[in-house]
């Protein structure tokens, strides 16, 4: 344990040298793979492996994603890198509403900015970064020619992802619960790479984050780039009616309840 702990020391050590050496023009990408377990729940029950098999192919494009995410010591944007539907030939143009766009975040400033359209409509979500109260792990692991170590946190899961909408959500809020479902989350940054950033709104670590696990979600960094000799400018997006987190929650929602209202009655 004490080993390890050393080792953790001499690591943060090299984080804050290598800020401090490489400030102003330091800068990389890193390339994401991102899979969600599907959970068919009661209606899987009834299905046979072929039929579960041809939904999962469906909805691979929703299912398995790829991103990069651009970063500089104190600042880093992160997009999806898209795939064309293996069966419709089309990007989902459905599952766009629903899934996180162009993320800008700035560490020193402690701001978010995302661009998100819903139902055609663009819109400039500005917050502040989420809050993660990280547990420093002892735990250490190889992923590519990084070291890294293990941090660990819980936070509220629709915070997690406040830009997708579920009809269970929908339910939640009619039936106005005050239980808060949490979410455990792993993640494995290393100081190697010295910058505080990571992918989605992970971020307050001692190094980049290169692996994150949150409830049936795993992003694992396949490929990083560090200062390659063609810089990128990393922009803050401008573009979109601004709302916060909150406000753009209250949207969708208020959007998906018309919407089964118009339907006749609740979704089940």
């Amino acid at each position: 344990m004490k080993t390890v702990f050393n080792k953790l020391v001499i690591a943060s050590l090299i984080f804050f040298l290598s800020m401090s050496l490489h400030a102003q023009d330091f800068q990389g990408k890193a390339y994401y793979y991102k899979k969600t377990t599907m959970e068919l729940g009661n209606w899987g029950a009834k299905m046979s492996e072929a039929q579960k098999k041809q939904v999962y192919e469906r909805l691979k494009n929703r299912l398995e994603k790829t991103y990069v995410l651009t970063f500089n010591k104190e600042e880093s944007v992160y997009d999806e890198i898209e795939k064309l539907d293996a069966i419709s030939g089309a990007t989902d143009s459905w599952g766009k509403n629903f899934t996180p766009g162009e993320l800008y975040k700035n560490v020193k400033q402690n701001a978010l900015v995302q661009n998100q359209e819903f139902y055609g409509k663009r819109f400039l979500v500005k917050d502040s970064l989420m809050s993660f109260d990280w547990v420093m792990g002892s735990e250490t692991k190889q992923i590519g020619n990084y070291t890294c170590f293990k941090a660990t946190c819980k936070v509220p899961s629709a915070d997690l992802e406040w830009w997708s909408f579920s009809w269970g959500s929908l339910r939640e809020n009619d039936s106005k619960t005050d239980d808060v479902d949490m979410t455990e989350v792993t993640a494995w940054y290393s100081p190697q790479i010295p910058v505080s950033l990571g992918p989605l709104e992970f971020w307050g670590l001692p190094g980049l984050i290169l692996e994150v696990s949150s409830g049936n979600t795993v992003m694992l960094c396949s490929k990083i780039v560090l200062n390659p000799e063609e810089k990128t400018e990393i922009k803050m997006p401008n573009k979109g009616t601004e709302v916060t987190k909150k406000e753009y929650q209250a949207i969708i929602t208020k959007k998906m309840q018309e919407f089964r209202e118009n339907r006749g009655g609740r979704r089940r």
